[in-house]
């Protein structure tokens, strides 16, 4: 006999971020499982099942101290900030390959960030919107490091995301 529960999908989402000094020297790297948003979820169901409008931008971008929650949204994250201590314009494009066996990245294309002062990183996000500071767009999910980091001017991050969708 089945059961609801012998039925399901998970959502599963890799950050590696790899933190490289002005000379090109590894100082620290930290890879975490992310937290898919309630928005995020229903954004995909929306999208896959009811006829959602596509959401065709993705952006990643940094997190400042603080807890991620899945009730959290661009519009409502009280419980951290977004770190913009770079000097890029605008968050960075997520660039995707093909999925294949359930899993999508942007390895061919990772998200580069010139750091441009000295901050603490916390984690990372992936918003719809690519405006640094916006409160706009759909945030998919978030990233929190096991522990903050330290960043200072000359320092590049460069993240990867790798996306996967597996039966349970």
């Amino acid at each position: 006999m089945k059961h609801d529960n012998d039925y399901n999908i998970g959502l599963k989402n890799i950050w590696d971020v790899v933190c490289y000094d002005s000379d090109g020297q590894e100082k620290w790297r930290e890879s975490n499982r992310n937290l898919v948003t309630t928005e995020g979820l229903n954004h995909v169901l929306s999208i896959v099942l009811d006829g959602g409008t596509q959401i065709t931008g993705w952006y990643v971008a940094l997190k400042g101290a603080g807890s991620a929650a899945a009730g959290d949204t661009m519009s409502s994250h009280s419980g951290w900030s977004e770190d913009v201590t770079y000097s890029d314009s605008y968050r960075q494009t997520l660039t995707l390959g093909t999925a294949s066996s359930g899993s999508i990245d942007n390895t061919a294309s990772k998200a580069n960030f010139s750091i441009n002062g000295s901050a603490t990183i916390a984690g990372a996000f992936l918003v719809s919107s690519d405006s640094k500071s916006s409160s706009s767009g759909t945030l998919y999910g978030v990233v929190d490091f096991a522990s903050s980091r330290a960043v200072i001017s000359g320092d590049t991050l460069i993240v990867t995301v790798t996306l996967t969708a597996a039966s349970a």
